[in-house]
Order: structure tokens, then sequence, then C-alpha cells
């Protein structure tokens, strides 16, 4: 073996040597790197479950302050690099979303990225105005109280339901419905429509028809009856006493719709100087029904109106008792009775207005 020769075999085991070391180190370097990578994306990133609201052209800063006002994240600096590798800053959606124990970054990301919100119940209830209405939907949808009024007493959106302003309270069966945070107003309206529609299915239409009443006008005498009791075992024989006053062509003579002629509802007394308004809701004066229900009629008050008790009562007033029930009679001097228990029970109290 020549020197030359010699000479290249004793290089390149050196130069090998040094070659693996190199590619060894790289490797560890690549492999740690990889694993902080890996770790950043896949880890579970959230220390306290909760949700949080996205509003319309949110900022991506706002995104975090909310995220760090509900303490929901462990991690940021992971978030961060994820988010601005999948370019989220670009593409923020609004909407509720829930961070629940487990996710790890990628999948928050996906999550806020892909606008999977979650569903919100929106629940109401125990309303009579239409402004009551808008405020307490708004507490559940993006729209604000103001936005959804306006909708609301818009006589092009209640023409475009078949319903005028008086009767507009119809399309609005108090109960609890699933939608987004992001529904509109007029998704809302839209979603509202068919609800009613699907609760007046062709059963219930045929058992108004029965009663000689539509829809609306059943839940007009649903609104009153509502009013006038909140025990349930006692709301079909109201709805029976009220039936049988329009029946007869008698005035209805209910408390609750001067009440809202008055727009108050605290009047715990009904003075003639309250029955002297001149409202087609003074039930009083005008006989009939009033133009429309005085209040969001709840399930069991319009399925009280179809399914009334067959009843020879046309008279009621509240006990004396303050129970909440009544006591219900079939002639005048019979009820004449009864308000003078009630009376005196008032005023044994001083409530005199």
């Amino acid at each position: 073996m020549n020197l030359t020769k010699k000479s290249r075999l004793m290089l390149f085991p050196r130069l090998n040597k040094w070659v693996t070391i190199f590619f060894i180190t790289a490797l560890l370097g690549g492999g740690l790197y990889g694993y902080q990578l890996y770790r950043y994306i896949f880890n579970p990133n959230i220390l306290t479950p909760g949700s949080i609201i996205i509003p319309l052209h949110a900022t991506y800063k706002q995104v975090i302050d909310s995220l760090k006002k509900h303490e929901i994240i462990m991690d940021y600096k992971a978030l961060d690099w994820v988010f601005k590798r999948k370019k989220y800053t670009e593409a923020i959606k609004p909407g509720k979303y829930l961070l629940d124990k487990g996710l790890n970054t990628n999948e928050i990301v996906n999550m806020l990225k892909s606008g999977n919100q979650v569903p919100v119940n929106v629940t109401f209830n125990n309303l009579r105005f239409i402004n009551e209405l808008a405020g307490a939907v708004s507490k559940y949808i993006q729209p604000d109280s103001i936005e959804l009024l306006r909708k609301f007493s818009d006589p092009a959106v209640h023409e475009k339901f078949g319903f005028i302003e008086s009767t507009f309270h119809c399309m609005f069966i108090p109960n609890t419905y699933e939608f987004y945070w992001t529904t509109t107003a007029d998704q809302f309206l839209e979603r509202m429509s068919m609800e009613y529609k699907r609760f007046w299915n062709e059963t219930r239409r045929n058992e108004a028809n029965e009663l000689g009443l539509t829809p609306e006008e059943v839940m007009t005498v649903a609104s009153i009856v509502q009013e006038e009791t909140n025990k349930k075992n006692e709301k079909p024989i109201v709805a029976g006493l009220y039936l049988n006053r329009i029946k007869r062509g008698m005035p209805l003579q209910a408390d609750p719709t001067v009440k809202f002629a008055l727009g108050n509802f605290h009047i715990k007394r009904v003075l003639n100087s309250h029955l002297a308004i001149d409202s087609p809701y003074n039930t009083y004066k005008y006989a009939g029904l009033p133009p429309g229900p005085i209040n969001f009629p709840e399930i069991s008050s319009i399925e009280a109106v179809l399914h009334a008790t067959k009843t020879p009562y046309i008279y009621m007033c509240a006990r004396q008792d303050f129970s909440g029930y009544h006591n219900f009679a079939k002639n005048l001097s019979a009820h004449n009775e009864n308000a003078r228990k009630y009376k005196a029970a008032l005023d044994s109290l001083d409530i005199f207005q």
C-alpha cells in the first residue's frame, strides 16, 4: 500500500466521525425542536373550562383578552404560535364558543377558526310588552335590544309574517329554543314564525275552529287567562268562564286588559278611575275580545283555552285569603258577595290602589 492511499484511509475515518457527530447533533436538535412543536400543537391547553363570546369584527387582541379574562388558556405562547401558523388572524369568526377540559391547542384553534360554536338556549316567559321580549332575547343572541325592537315594531315585518301590530305577540310562543349567538334579527323572526306554524298544527286549528275562534283569538283569551291565574289546575275553569261570556256577548270585564291599556301591571286594585281609560283594550268599556294578546301566552294557557272546562260560571273574583285562587259565581248576586269579601280583605291590609 502506497503512502497516498494510506493517508486517504486515515483521513476519511476522521471525516466520517465528525460528519456522524454533526448529523447526530442535528438530529437530536431537530428532534427536540420537533418535540417542542408537538407539545405546542397537541398538548392539552385548557386551564379553566369555560366559554367566550367573540363579537362581530373582533380583533385578535380582543380574542386573547377574552381568553385571559376568563383564565381559560394555560400556554398563550403555544396558542399564539399555532394561531399565527394557521393564519387565524385573517379569519376571526364571531360566536359563542365552549372551550372544554382536555382540548389541545390545535383543537382550540380549529374550533375558533372554523366557527364551530356552541348552541345557546334562548328562553323567554312571563313577558307582556314587545320591548320586554327584545330585552330578553338580546341576552342570548348578537343583535341588541334596540335592533330587535326596531324589527319587532316594523309594520312591514308584521305583514310579512301574517300579523298586524296588535297580534304580532302571537308569533312568539314562550319556550326554550336553541340558537347560535350569531343569529341575526331576521333569522330569529324566521325561526319564531316556523315555531308558530309548527305549534298551530291542523289538530289545534281544528280545536280553535270548534270554539269559533282563530288561533290569534285563542291566544288573546289565553293571555287574559294567564294574567288572571298562575294556577295550572284553575286555568281551564277561567278559560271556560271567559268563553261563556264571549258566547253570550257579554263584556269580558277583565281587569288585566285595563292594566295593559294603562301600561301598569303593578295595580293591585282596579278603580273606577282606571276603568275610565278609553282604549280598545278596556274590556269594561268595549265588548268582545281586545285587539290582541296582553302578554305572550304560554303553552299551558293556550291549551287551557283549547280544552276549557265546561262550566256555568260567568263571574270570578280573587279569594279573600290571597291564595291566588278564585271564587266563581253563576250570577251577579253571588259574585257581588265574593267581591265584597275580597274588598274587605284589601281594606284590612290598607290596599287602596
